[in-house]
């Protein structure tokens, strides 16, 4: 048999650099938040090629004095945990610093040409230490300001295996300056430069406030597009800023998520995200926003993967409840907004009249000239009125005294219907300006919250009984995955139960889609519970059918309304939650402020 031995120490910090550090990005992440642990106010960031020829992280921390430097380029040694925690039972779990593992310094310097330098608060000069793919190449004394420089070189350029599956210097550099973001967005007390080559990507102020960082890092649109989030329960607490449903991306990369401060990709928060916007988003569009989920750090399980970025929570149920309640709350106060400003590319097309020619010298009646109407005019007035007659003696439709206007003094937030356009599009006065509303979506939204609140949506979840249950066939792991999930999905009308290790028993489904595949509608929710960890789709689904049902019982596009019709719909806009957008997130109405309607006609 072959003997067993110990690996060399260049080979362990090779194998544990393969779990921590798989990309520039993940070295680059390591770092800062070292700098962030060691107390830094101000961090700056140099990439050259994305971070492949090498990235340099500088802070005005702490510092380590030469004995800690050399301490800190070993394996599994680390200041982050007290030493009054270590040794005991549940010492991992009461970290409240970023890194805990001690594994990330000598990790990075056994796969790259690895300098640091570092000067503590209090010592005259610093030291910098050189590592060459895990061999010590030099050391000595440096000038460097209190602090700490670390600079990464050539990143596994002696390990051509894993050089060989990095990515183009374009495609490095989006996946470190998205790490740059994310830890600038959980600290907005840190000033945070950003360089690339020659140049200057961004410089982020410290104490700017968690909204205004996060807006100027994600998009300045957001700050306008969004609502504050502030929500405690218990030991927890849930803060940052959502983006209105109207405001929304293709894809999710603008989802920032943070436990206690620590950027992280967990898929019990994105479905407790997209439980949240699940009626005010078309199943292809995702929510923009950064929430930072605060609790009591033995809640939670950092120490799940090397990486750090993967979370587990002791009360996941509850944690996911927290969001989806807080997220809706904040939405239901706030999100009678829509966007806040017309669509720029449809602002452009507005045409301006080209201004009229001065008038010529005047002319006599007598030069020649032809002086008739012009054919494309009515020259003869009692043929024109005639040609309208009809249509003035015709059955009013919307006119302005058909109905007593609403009280002129009254400050309303969508202001006074005046008419609408092309019977589809109501317009309103404000004070400041002008509100288009779009009759049909308006009135979709708030058909939907009626039903909802007659408790169309209990009955629309109610079980049908099969007449004859069906038997669906489906891996051991996954009947496992739905066994667990049976309670929830009885509340929507599925009744499942267990039948044998590689089946399940269907029987009942919900009323409003009793006409579904049963085994096709397992898997669906199987492969939801996999990816998210809930059972969405299925709420998902009873939701489009209370929107089918809404969209039906709408007004449609094309109908004319009175005045007092138009009001009132206005009226029930203001009262209503989630009124800013439609069941499929698009815009029930947009502002055009008064300032916009004057530059236009060119008063500014």
């Amino acid at each position: 048999m072959p003997q067993i031995r110990r690996l060399p120490e260049t080979l362990v910090n090779r194998i544990a650099a393969g779990e921590v550090v798989e990309r520039p990005s993940s070295a680059l992440k390591e770092l800062i938040e070292n700098a962030i642990d060691a107390g830094a106010g101000r961090i700056a960031v140099k990439l050259v090629e994305g971070g492949l020829a090498s990235l340099e992280v500088t802070d005005d921390g702490c510092g380590m004095t030469p004995e800690e430097m050399a301490l800190a380029l070993e394996r599994h040694a680390t200041s982050k945990l007290p030493e009054t925690l270590i040794g005991s039972e549940g010492a991992i779990e009461q970290v409240a610093t970023l890194g805990f593992r001690g594994e990330a310094l000598p990790s990075i310097a056994s796969v790259a040409r690895f300098t640091i330098e570092s000067r503590p608060q209090d010592a005259a000069q610093g030291w910098r230490r050189v590592v060459d793919h895990g061999e010590v190449a030099g050391e000595g004394p440096a000038a460097l300001p209190p602090g700490t420089r670390v600079r990464v070189e050539n990143l596994f350029a002696k390990v051509p295996a894993r050089r060989k599956f990095l990515r183009t210097p374009r495609s490095e550099y989006a996946a470190a300056l998205d790490v740059v973001r994310r830890l600038a967005m959980a600290r907005p007390d840190i000033a945070i430069t950003l360089d690339h080559g020659e140049r200057r990507i961004f410089v982020l102020q410290a104490g700017e406030g968690l909204e205004a960082r996060v807006a100027q890092i994600v998009a300045r649109e957001l700050k306008d597009n969004g609502v504050s989030i502030a929500l405690d329960r218990g030991p927890m607490r849930l803060s940052g800023i959502a983006g209105l449903p109207t405001y929304n991306r293709g894809v999710a990369d603008h989802q920032y998520l943070f436990v206690n401060g620590r950027p992280v990709k967990d898929r019990l928060l994105t479905g407790a995200v997209r439980g949240a916007y699940r009626d005010m988003l078309a199943r292809d569009r995702h929510a923009v926003l950064a929430l930072f989920l605060t609790l009591p750090p033995e809640d939670v399980d950092v120490n799940v993967h090397p990486a750090k970025t993967e979370v587990r929570f002791r009360d996941a149920a509850a944690v996911r409840g927290f969001i989806v309640s807080g997220l809706r709350q904040a939405l239901a106060s706030g999100d009678r907004r829509s966007a806040q400003s017309p669509d720029v590319a449809a602002m452009g097309r507005w045409q301006a009249e080209p201004a009229r020619a001065e008038p010529a010298a005047l002319r006599s009646i007598f030069a020649g000239e032809d002086w008739s109407a012009s054919p494309s005019r009515v020259a003869d007035p009692v043929q024109a009125w005639r040609g309208e007659e009809g249509a003035v003696h015709a059955e009013p439709q919307g006119r302005a005294a058909d109905a007593a206007p609403p009280p002129e003094d009254r400050d309303y937030p969508l202001g006074i219907a005046r008419g609408q356009v092309a019977n589809t599009y109501i317009v309103a006065e404000t004070k400041d300006g002008m509100i288009l509303v779009d009759q049909h979506a308006a009135h979709e939204r708030l058909v939907l919250e009626r039903l909802r609140a007659a408790g169309a949506e209990d009955a629309v979840a109610r079980g049908q009984a099969l007449l004859l249950p069906e038997v669906v066939e489906l891996d051991e792991t996954s009947c496992d995955r739905l066994e667990d999930a049976a309670a929830a999905l009885a509340k929507h009308g599925l009744d499942l139960e267990r039948f044998g290790p590689g089946a399940m028993l269907v029987r009942s489904l919900p009323h409003a889609i009793a006409r579904t595949d049963p085994a096709r509608l397992l898997r669906d929710i199987d492969d939801d519970l996999a990816l998210n960890g809930e059972a969405l789709l299925l709420g998902e689904k009873l939701d489009l059918v209370l929107a089918t049902m809404a969209c039906h019982g709408s007004v449609r596009a094309g109908r004319v309304l009175r005045v007092d019709e138009m009001n009132a719909l206005l009226r029930e806009m203001e009262r209503t939650p989630r009124s800013g957008q439609c069941n499929h997130g698009r815009p029930t109405w947009v502002k055009l402020a008064l300032e916009d309607v004057e530059k236009l006609f060119g008063r500014h």
